[in-house]
Protein backbone atom coordinates (compact mmCIF):
# COMPACT_ATOMS: atom_id res chain seq x y z
CA UNK A 1 0.00 0.00 0.00
CA UNK A 2 2.88 2.48 0.93
CA UNK A 3 4.30 1.89 -2.50
CA UNK A 4 1.01 2.13 -4.34
CA UNK A 5 0.46 5.51 -2.59
CA UNK A 6 4.07 6.86 -3.06
CA UNK A 7 3.78 5.77 -7.16
CA UNK A 8 0.09 7.97 -7.43
CA UNK A 9 2.14 10.73 -5.28
CA UNK A 10 4.81 10.90 -7.69
CA UNK A 11 2.84 10.42 -10.77
CA UNK A 12 0.18 13.14 -9.34
CA UNK A 13 3.06 16.16 -9.01
CA UNK A 14 5.13 14.90 -12.63
CA UNK A 15 1.04 15.84 -14.07
CA UNK A 16 0.42 18.92 -11.86
CA UNK A 17 3.78 20.65 -13.30
CA UNK A 18 3.11 19.36 -16.89
CA UNK A 19 -0.58 21.51 -16.02
CA UNK A 20 0.99 24.17 -14.07
CA UNK A 21 3.49 25.17 -17.36
CA UNK A 22 0.62 24.31 -19.71
CA UNK A 23 -1.70 26.87 -17.95
CA UNK A 24 1.11 29.56 -17.86
CA UNK A 25 1.49 29.61 -21.96
CA UNK A 26 -2.10 29.42 -22.58
CA UNK A 27 -2.90 32.30 -19.79
CA UNK A 28 -0.14 34.69 -21.84
CA UNK A 29 -1.53 33.47 -25.28
CA UNK A 30 -4.98 35.25 -24.42
CA UNK A 31 -5.55 38.12 -25.74
CA UNK A 32 -5.38 41.56 -23.39
CA UNK A 33 -2.63 42.72 -21.90
CA UNK A 34 -3.56 43.38 -17.36
CA UNK A 35 -0.97 46.62 -17.74
CA UNK A 36 -3.90 48.60 -19.79
CA UNK A 37 -6.19 47.36 -18.11
CA UNK A 38 -5.06 48.76 -14.87
CA UNK A 39 -4.18 52.25 -16.74
CA UNK A 40 -7.19 52.73 -18.15
CA UNK A 41 -8.80 52.11 -14.93
CA UNK A 42 -6.54 54.16 -13.10
CA UNK A 43 -6.97 56.85 -16.18
CA UNK A 44 -3.89 56.74 -17.62
CA UNK A 45 -3.05 55.30 -20.66
CA UNK A 46 0.62 57.03 -21.43
CA UNK A 47 3.46 54.30 -22.62
CA UNK A 48 5.49 55.67 -19.32
CA UNK A 49 2.99 54.71 -16.99
CA UNK A 50 2.43 51.16 -18.79
CA UNK A 51 6.15 50.77 -18.71
CA UNK A 52 5.97 51.19 -14.93
CA UNK A 53 3.26 48.92 -14.64
CA UNK A 54 4.89 46.11 -16.73
CA UNK A 55 7.93 46.54 -14.59
CA UNK A 56 6.21 46.86 -10.85
CA UNK A 57 4.62 43.54 -11.71
CA UNK A 58 7.02 41.77 -13.61
CA UNK A 59 5.26 41.42 -17.08
CA UNK A 60 8.10 43.02 -18.85
CA UNK A 61 10.82 40.19 -18.15
CA UNK A 62 11.15 37.23 -20.91
CA UNK A 63 7.75 34.68 -20.66
CA UNK A 64 11.15 31.75 -19.81
CA UNK A 65 12.27 33.98 -16.98
CA UNK A 66 8.73 34.55 -15.93
CA UNK A 67 7.60 30.64 -15.78
CA UNK A 68 10.70 29.92 -13.85
CA UNK A 69 9.60 32.26 -11.20
CA UNK A 70 6.08 30.98 -11.42
CA UNK A 71 7.56 27.62 -10.82
CA UNK A 72 9.98 28.41 -8.09
CA UNK A 73 7.34 29.91 -6.08
CA UNK A 74 4.52 26.77 -6.38
CA UNK A 75 7.42 24.40 -5.16
CA UNK A 76 7.31 26.88 -2.04
CA UNK A 77 3.81 27.29 -2.45
CA UNK A 78 3.52 30.30 -3.22
CA UNK A 79 0.75 31.13 -5.44
CA UNK A 80 2.07 34.78 -6.03
CA UNK A 81 0.62 38.31 -5.54
CA UNK A 82 -2.36 39.89 -7.15
CA UNK A 83 -1.72 43.22 -8.49
CA UNK A 84 -5.29 43.63 -9.02
CA UNK A 85 -6.61 43.05 -5.25
CA UNK A 86 -3.08 43.71 -3.66
CA UNK A 87 -3.12 40.95 -1.41
CA UNK A 88 -1.91 37.48 -1.96
CA UNK A 89 -3.37 34.54 -4.21
CA UNK A 90 -2.84 32.17 -1.18
CA UNK A 91 -5.22 34.43 1.06
CA UNK A 92 -7.83 35.08 -1.86
CA UNK A 93 -8.08 31.13 -2.49
CA UNK A 94 -8.22 30.27 0.85
CA UNK A 95 -10.66 32.60 1.77
CA UNK A 96 -13.05 30.62 -1.12
CA UNK A 97 -11.81 27.26 -0.81
CA UNK A 98 -14.15 26.41 1.56
CA UNK A 99 -16.83 27.92 0.13
CA UNK A 100 -16.27 25.73 -3.39
CA UNK A 101 -15.60 22.47 -1.31
CA UNK A 102 -18.88 22.69 0.72
CA UNK A 103 -20.74 23.29 -2.59
CA UNK A 104 -18.98 20.31 -4.56
CA UNK A 105 -18.71 18.07 -1.58
CA UNK A 106 -22.32 18.29 -1.05
CA UNK A 107 -23.07 17.94 -5.02
CA UNK A 108 -21.23 14.96 -5.29
CA UNK A 109 -22.59 13.52 -2.17
CA UNK A 110 -26.04 13.95 -3.63
CA UNK A 111 -25.30 12.88 -6.88
CA UNK A 112 -23.66 9.89 -6.04
CA UNK A 113 -26.12 8.89 -3.62
CA UNK A 114 -29.08 9.30 -5.59
CA UNK A 115 -27.56 8.47 -8.85
CA UNK A 116 -26.96 4.84 -7.68
CA UNK A 117 -30.47 4.59 -5.44
CA UNK A 118 -32.24 6.04 -8.91
CA UNK A 119 -30.43 3.31 -10.55
CA UNK A 120 -30.79 0.80 -8.66
CA UNK A 121 -34.37 1.17 -8.50
CA UNK A 122 -34.24 1.61 -12.48
CA UNK A 123 -32.26 -1.91 -12.66
CA UNK A 124 -34.82 -3.81 -10.12
CA UNK A 125 -37.74 -2.63 -11.92
CA UNK A 126 -36.57 -2.73 -15.67
CA UNK A 127 -38.89 -2.66 -18.31
CA UNK A 128 -41.53 -0.91 -16.22
CA UNK A 129 -42.82 2.58 -15.72
CA UNK A 130 -40.38 3.16 -13.02
CA UNK A 131 -37.59 2.03 -14.85
CA UNK A 132 -38.73 4.28 -17.85
CA UNK A 133 -39.58 7.41 -15.40
CA UNK A 134 -36.05 7.46 -14.20
CA UNK A 135 -34.69 6.59 -17.55
CA UNK A 136 -36.49 9.40 -19.22
CA UNK A 137 -35.95 12.01 -16.20
CA UNK A 138 -31.88 10.82 -16.25
CA UNK A 139 -31.67 11.68 -19.96
CA UNK A 140 -33.59 14.74 -19.53
CA UNK A 141 -31.01 16.28 -17.01
CA UNK A 142 -28.30 14.86 -18.86
CA UNK A 143 -28.87 16.49 -21.82
CA UNK A 144 -29.98 20.14 -20.31
CA UNK A 145 -27.48 22.70 -19.91
CA UNK A 146 -26.27 23.23 -16.29
CA UNK A 147 -26.67 26.98 -17.15
CA UNK A 148 -30.40 26.74 -18.25
CA UNK A 149 -31.52 24.82 -14.85
CA UNK A 150 -29.72 26.74 -12.21
CA UNK A 151 -31.98 29.72 -14.20
CA UNK A 152 -35.06 28.01 -14.12
CA UNK A 153 -34.98 26.65 -10.73
CA UNK A 154 -34.17 30.32 -9.33
CA UNK A 155 -37.01 31.14 -11.03
CA UNK A 156 -39.52 28.50 -9.95
CA UNK A 157 -37.82 27.70 -6.54
CA UNK A 158 -36.94 31.08 -4.91
CA UNK A 159 -38.99 34.14 -7.17
CA UNK A 160 -42.41 31.59 -7.52
CA UNK A 161 -42.44 29.57 -5.02
CA UNK A 162 -40.36 31.54 -2.43
CA UNK A 163 -38.99 27.96 -0.73
CA UNK A 164 -35.23 28.99 -1.16
CA UNK A 165 -32.57 32.23 -1.06
CA UNK A 166 -32.43 32.99 -4.79
CA UNK A 167 -28.07 33.60 -4.48
CA UNK A 168 -25.81 34.32 -1.88
CA UNK A 169 -24.10 32.40 1.05
CA UNK A 170 -25.88 33.58 3.93
CA UNK A 171 -28.09 36.33 4.88
CA UNK A 172 -27.10 39.49 4.54
CA UNK A 173 -26.93 41.71 7.88
CA UNK A 174 -28.40 38.53 9.46
CA UNK A 175 -25.96 38.22 12.67
CA UNK A 176 -26.17 34.57 12.39
CA UNK A 177 -23.75 32.90 14.68
CA UNK A 178 -22.99 29.09 15.56
CA UNK A 179 -25.78 26.60 14.76
CA UNK A 180 -28.03 29.10 13.39
CA UNK A 181 -25.45 30.90 11.02
CA UNK A 182 -25.17 27.06 9.54
CA UNK A 183 -28.48 26.50 9.33
CA UNK A 184 -28.93 29.67 7.04
CA UNK A 185 -25.39 28.50 4.97
CA UNK A 186 -27.42 25.08 4.28
CA UNK A 187 -30.81 27.11 3.43
CA UNK A 188 -28.63 28.77 0.92
CA UNK A 189 -26.55 25.67 -0.19
CA UNK A 190 -29.74 23.92 -1.01
CA UNK A 191 -30.55 24.88 -4.80
CA UNK A 192 -27.07 25.33 -6.02
CA UNK A 193 -25.69 22.07 -4.65
CA UNK A 194 -29.21 20.22 -6.12
CA UNK A 195 -28.57 22.26 -9.34
CA UNK A 196 -24.85 21.29 -10.14
CA UNK A 197 -25.68 17.67 -8.39
CA UNK A 198 -28.27 16.75 -11.29
CA UNK A 199 -26.17 16.53 -14.08
CA UNK A 200 -23.77 13.86 -12.11
CA UNK A 201 -27.34 11.93 -10.38
CA UNK A 202 -28.43 11.15 -14.15
CA UNK A 203 -24.98 9.95 -15.33
CA UNK A 204 -24.98 7.73 -12.28
CA UNK A 205 -28.19 6.54 -12.29
CA UNK A 206 -27.72 5.58 -16.16
CA UNK A 207 -24.44 3.63 -15.61
CA UNK A 208 -25.80 2.03 -12.35
CA UNK A 209 -28.72 0.84 -13.74
CA UNK A 210 -26.62 -0.58 -16.80
CA UNK A 211 -23.95 -2.08 -14.37
CA UNK A 212 -26.86 -3.70 -12.39
CA UNK A 213 -28.43 -5.04 -15.55
CA UNK A 214 -25.34 -7.12 -16.97
CA UNK A 215 -24.23 -8.37 -12.87
CA UNK A 216 -27.53 -9.51 -13.11
CA UNK A 217 -26.73 -12.23 -15.55
CA UNK A 218 -23.25 -13.29 -14.17
CA UNK A 219 -22.06 -16.92 -13.11
CA UNK A 220 -21.49 -16.44 -9.54
CA UNK A 221 -25.22 -14.55 -9.60
CA UNK A 222 -26.99 -17.24 -11.28
CA UNK A 223 -25.10 -19.57 -8.57
CA UNK A 224 -26.22 -17.75 -5.62
CA UNK A 225 -29.82 -18.10 -6.51
CA UNK A 226 -29.67 -21.84 -7.38
CA UNK A 227 -28.48 -22.44 -3.79
CA UNK A 228 -30.99 -20.66 -2.19
CA UNK A 229 -30.00 -17.33 -1.29
CA UNK A 230 -33.17 -14.70 -1.06
CA UNK A 231 -34.04 -11.95 -3.97
CA UNK A 232 -32.58 -9.73 -1.68
CA UNK A 233 -29.25 -10.92 -0.32
CA UNK A 234 -28.79 -11.81 -4.08
CA UNK A 235 -29.61 -8.08 -5.04
CA UNK A 236 -27.70 -6.63 -1.61
CA UNK A 237 -24.49 -9.03 -1.90
CA UNK A 238 -23.89 -10.04 -5.18
CA UNK A 239 -25.30 -8.03 -7.99
CA UNK A 240 -25.04 -4.11 -6.18
CA UNK A 241 -21.69 -5.04 -4.91
CA UNK A 242 -20.20 -5.53 -7.62
CA UNK A 243 -22.13 -3.31 -9.86
CA UNK A 244 -21.13 -0.30 -8.13
CA UNK A 245 -17.67 -0.61 -9.24
CA UNK A 246 -17.48 1.11 -12.39
CA UNK A 247 -19.36 3.82 -10.96
CA UNK A 248 -17.48 4.87 -8.02
CA UNK A 249 -14.65 5.05 -10.91
CA UNK A 250 -16.66 7.31 -12.74
CA UNK A 251 -17.44 9.53 -9.80
CA UNK A 252 -13.88 9.92 -9.45
CA UNK A 253 -12.78 10.71 -12.75
CA UNK A 254 -15.90 13.07 -12.47
CA UNK A 255 -15.18 14.81 -9.49
CA UNK A 256 -12.89 17.18 -11.20
CA UNK A 257 -15.58 18.08 -13.48
CA UNK A 258 -17.89 18.57 -10.54
CA UNK A 259 -15.22 21.81 -9.62
CA UNK A 260 -15.31 23.28 -13.24
CA UNK A 261 -18.76 23.13 -13.33
CA UNK A 262 -18.57 24.84 -9.82
CA UNK A 263 -17.48 28.13 -11.72
CA UNK A 264 -21.01 28.36 -13.66
CA UNK A 265 -22.85 27.60 -10.24
CA UNK A 266 -20.62 30.17 -8.36
CA UNK A 267 -22.05 32.87 -10.90
CA UNK A 268 -25.22 31.99 -11.24
CA UNK A 269 -26.06 32.09 -7.55
CA UNK A 270 -23.35 34.47 -6.97
CA UNK A 271 -21.71 31.54 -4.55
CA UNK A 272 -18.48 33.19 -3.03
CA UNK A 273 -16.14 30.22 -4.20
CA UNK A 274 -12.82 29.89 -6.35
CA UNK A 275 -15.12 29.32 -9.30
CA UNK A 276 -16.82 32.85 -9.19
CA UNK A 277 -13.11 34.16 -8.16
CA UNK A 278 -12.05 33.12 -11.28
CA UNK A 279 -14.23 34.46 -13.07
CA UNK A 280 -13.76 37.61 -11.80
CA UNK A 281 -9.70 37.24 -12.48
CA UNK A 282 -10.87 36.37 -16.04
CA UNK A 283 -12.33 39.85 -16.69
CA UNK A 284 -9.50 41.48 -14.75
CA UNK A 285 -6.68 39.86 -16.93
CA UNK A 286 -5.19 39.18 -13.53
CA UNK A 287 -2.92 36.48 -14.48
CA UNK A 288 -1.38 35.11 -10.83
CA UNK A 289 -5.19 34.81 -9.03
CA UNK A 290 -6.43 32.70 -12.70
CA UNK A 291 -2.73 30.49 -12.49
CA UNK A 292 -3.87 29.88 -8.41
CA UNK A 293 -7.01 28.96 -8.99
CA UNK A 294 -6.31 26.56 -11.81
CA UNK A 295 -3.04 25.40 -9.99
CA UNK A 296 -5.20 24.41 -6.62
CA UNK A 297 -8.25 23.08 -8.77
CA UNK A 298 -5.91 20.70 -10.42
CA UNK A 299 -4.37 19.63 -7.40
CA UNK A 300 -7.74 18.95 -6.14
CA UNK A 301 -8.29 16.87 -9.41
CA UNK A 302 -5.12 14.50 -8.71
CA UNK A 303 -6.03 14.30 -4.90
CA UNK A 304 -9.58 12.82 -6.03
CA UNK A 305 -8.20 10.17 -8.43
CA UNK A 306 -6.14 9.16 -5.89
CA UNK A 307 -9.00 8.67 -3.03
CA UNK A 308 -10.52 6.52 -6.11
CA UNK A 309 -8.08 4.81 -6.11
CA UNK A 310 -8.14 3.97 -2.86
CA UNK A 311 -11.36 3.49 -2.24
CA UNK A 312 -11.94 1.26 -5.81
CA UNK A 313 -9.24 -1.31 -3.56
CA UNK A 314 -11.37 -1.19 -0.52
CA UNK A 315 -14.48 -1.37 -2.26
CA UNK A 316 -13.05 -4.71 -4.01
CA UNK A 317 -10.28 -6.21 -1.95
CA UNK A 318 -9.50 -8.27 -5.33
CA UNK A 319 -7.22 -5.66 -6.90
CA UNK A 320 -3.82 -5.19 -5.89
CA UNK A 321 -2.31 -2.58 -4.31
CA UNK A 322 0.88 -2.51 -6.78
CA UNK A 323 -1.46 -2.26 -9.85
Amino acid sequence: MLRFLLSRFAKGIVVLLAIAILNFFLIRLAPGDPAVVMAGEAGAADQAFLDQLRTRFGLDRPLVEQLGIYLKGIASLDLGFSYRQNRSVASLIGERLPATLLLTGTAFAISLGLGILFGALAAARAGRPADTLITLGALVFYATPLFWIALMSQIVFSLKLGLVPNVGYETIGAGHTGFARALDIGHHLILPALTLGLFFTALYARMMRASMLETAGADYVRTARAKGVGPAAVTRRHVARNAVLPVVTLAGLQAGQIVGGAVLTETVFAWPGIGRLMFEALAQRDYQVLLGVFFVSSAMVVGFNILTDLVYRLVDPRIEAGA
